[in-house]
């Protein structure tokens, strides 16, 4: 991994700016890329943009934010990179989309793995969505059903269940719902486990303690994605079962 400069702004918001970002490609156009809270997830997505021939420190730079996943944050990386600017703006999930779609109307946002953007606001259709922003979409709440069908093939005897989720993503937030109504059909309680920042999972971790579930769902929620590590490390200390990997489990991120 290349070298980056680091800088504390405004906020909390820490923006690791990669020396890339002053190399010059052969026709002197660096294309950037704003990518609020960078991690593994992202790997994909770079190594598409290599199979495209844009190469980091020829003529591609990526300019990375580290927030807490507070809208406060949010909303701070997101205008740090419009007024930079960047030539495109990766938003993960609907929370950073929302805050990028705050930020600028002009630069173009590509927001990956949101939830309903019509009713997040973030276009007007799908068939014409306007706009500076384009991306996928995870509709449909009879996912849910299947995940709980999974998880009851995979694990018959569960019946307590607990949901780790983030009431700012409205993603996690409708998955809940749809989790709270569906859960009887399988004869499973659901567990709730809201989590928007860092300091909510000491209370995260004690309820689990508490509640003893029979097993765990995860999201890729960007902000609980930092903490997966200790999350796992916990479930195993205390057996419980992470049920994130069964059978394609994994909630969207939204």
């Amino acid at each position: 991994m290349r070298r980056r400069e680091f800088i504390t702004l405004t906020g909390g918001v820490a923006i690791a700016c990669p020396l890339a970002s002053r190399a010059q490609s052969l026709n002197g156009k660096v294309q950037r890329i704003g990518i609020i809270d960078d991690s593994s997830g992202w790997d994909p997505f770079r190594q598409q943009l290599r199979e495209l021939n844009y190469v980091e420190g020829q003529n591609l730079a990526y300019v990375y934010l580290r927030t807490d996943g507070s809208q406060t944050q949010l909303d701070a990386a997101a205008m740090t990179l419009a007024q930079l600017p960047v030539n495109v703006i990766a938003a993960f999930g609907t929370p950073r989309a929302k805050a990028a779609q705050r930020a600028t109307k002009i630069i173009p946002i590509v927001a990956i793995s949101i939830s309903d953007p019509i009713a997040a606001g973030l276009v007007t259709s799908l068939a014409r969505p306007g706009g500076n922003i384009t991306g996928n979409t995870i509709l449909g709440p009879d996912i849910v059903t299947k995940k709980l069908q999974i998880l009851k093939d995979a694990i018959p005897t569960a019946a307590r269940i607990a949901y780790l989720w983030n009431p700012e993503n409205s993603a996690t937030a409708d998955i809940v719902e749809d989790m709270r109504k569906a859960a009887p059909l399988f004869h499973m309680t659901l567990i709730s486990l809201p989590a928007r920042t860092t300091v909510d999972f000491d209370r995260v971790f004690a309820q689990l303690s508490s509640a003893r579930p029979d097993a765990v769902l995860l999201t890729s929620d960007p902000a609980h994605r930092a903490h997966m590590a200790e999350v796992i490390d916990f479930l195993l200390k205390n057996r419980i079962r992470d049920c994130s990997r069964c059978g394609s489990m994994s909630s969207p991120a939204g």
